[in-house]
């Protein structure tokens, strides 16, 4: 496996990977109509600008995209804690769930907020990945709800935990 810098072609790859890891983890913590909701919000996601805009990963296994990280050089407005950057994703296929491949797509997205001088990270987990968060340090911050996006989802929510961590 090879975690390395995603580029505008991977869009649709990230696109496909996303919808399957919300279908295929997120009912671990949410009812079918709101991993619906959650998963439609992908229809309209703009992939290509947020490899652009962001520090963005794709972890890649026999030359497919099996997952993919993002990391927000700022914090976002809506976020009690004061934090100095946030990771807006980390997601993998349930094929390859629970073989460190988040573990590595993470690593390197921490790695390279040290590199930034990040000194506080911040991020928004569903409740089915906050434990994959707190073996890593993070502490719960607060829930809340999360209207989710898509055009068939208008609102459809779901608690979310907001976490920080020092670095």
């Amino acid at each position: 496996m090879e975690v390395r810098d995603a580029v505008p072609a991977d869009a649709e790859a990230i696109r496909e990977v996303h919808v399957r890891s919300i279908r295929g983890l997120g009912t671990d913590a949410y009812t079918t109509e709101q991993v619906d909701a959650w998963a439609a919000g992908c229809e309209s996601a703009d992939y290509e600008r947020a490899i652009r805009d962001l520090e963005f990963l794709v972890a890649e296994r026999d030359g497919a995209v099996v997952g993919f990280g993002s990391l927000a050089p700022e914090p976002p407005g809506r976020y009690e804690a004061d934090v100095d950057a946030e990771i807006t994703g980390l997601y993998v296929d349930p094929s390859v769930a629970r073989q460190g491949v988040g573990s590595a797509i993470y690593d390197e997205l921490e790695r390279r907020a040290r590199r930034s001088g990040v000194e506080t990270l911040g991020l928004s987990a569903s409740r089915n990945a906050v434990p994959f968060y707190e073996a890593r340090g993070y502490e719960r911050v607060r829930e809340f709800e999360h209207e989710f996006s898509g055009e068939e989802s208008t609102g459809v929510t779901g608690t979310v935990v907001e976490m920080e961590r020092e670095l």
